[in-house]
C-alpha cells in the first residue's frame, strides 16, 4: 500500500452527513477500543455529539481517510495559554481504527492537527495519553510530544478529573 496516494486528512464539516457520520462512527470505534473505555458511546451522545461540536466555536475535527474509508480522527478543542498569551490546541481524542494502525496514519494526523493548529495561531498542542498505552505514548513521543514540567524539581504535570454527572 502506498499510503500518501490514497490517505486524506481533512476537516471535518459537522453540517455534512458523510463527515458527521464518520465522526460518530470513529469516535464510536475508538470508545470500544480498551484504550478508550470499552464500551460504545451511548446512543444520546451518538445522537447529540456532532451538534455539540458544532454548536462549539472552539471545536475543529479531522479526519483521516484511506481509499475514502474513514480510518481516523483527531477532535480538538482551541484553548489558550496565559504564560504564553497565545491560543493553543488540546488533541481531545486521537484515534485510528484496528487494522490500520502502524501503516504511519496517525503520524500523518498528528501532523495535519499541528499544521491547524499553526493556521490558528497556537502556540502548542497538548494531549493526554493513559500511561498503559504504550503504543500511543510511542507514537507522540516520535513525534516530538513529551511530559509537561515547568520545573523538574516540582515534577511533571498531572492530568486529574472529578465527574460532575
Amino acid at each position: 500500500m502506498t499510503l500518501a496516494a490514497a490517505l486524506t486528512i481533512g476537516l471535518a464539516d459537522y453540517a455534512d452527513p458523510r463527515d458527521a457520520a464518520d465522526v460518530v462512527a470513529l469516535l464510536d470505534s475508538y470508545a470500544r477500543d480498551p484504550m478508550g473505555g470499552g464500551a460504545p458511546l451511548a446512543d444520546a451522545v451518538k445522537a447529540r455529539l456532532v451538534g455539540d461540536l458544532a454548536a462549539n466555536p472552539h471545536a475543529f475535527s479531522l479526519i483521516a481517510r484511506l481509499d475514502d474509508a474513514p480510518v481516523g480522527l483527531a477532535n480538538c478543542f482551541m484553548g489558550y495559554s496565559t504564560f504564553a498569551a497565545a491560543p493553543i490546541v488540546n488533541i481531545h481524542d486521537f484515534a485510528v481504527v484496528p487494522g490500520h494502525r502502524g501503516a504511519g496514519i496517525g503520524r500523518a494526523l498528528l501532523a495535519a492537527v499541528e499544521a491547524e493548529a499553526l493556521k490558528r495561531g497556537a502556540c502548542k498542542v497538548t494531549l493526554e495519553v493513559l500511561s498503559g498505552n504504550d503504543a500511543a505514548k510511542r507514537l507522540y513521543a516520535a513525534n516530538g510530544y513529551g511530559d509537561y514540567q515547568l520545573d523538574p524539581a516540582a515534577g511533571q504535570a498531572l492530568f486529574w478529573q472529578k465527574r460532575l454527572t
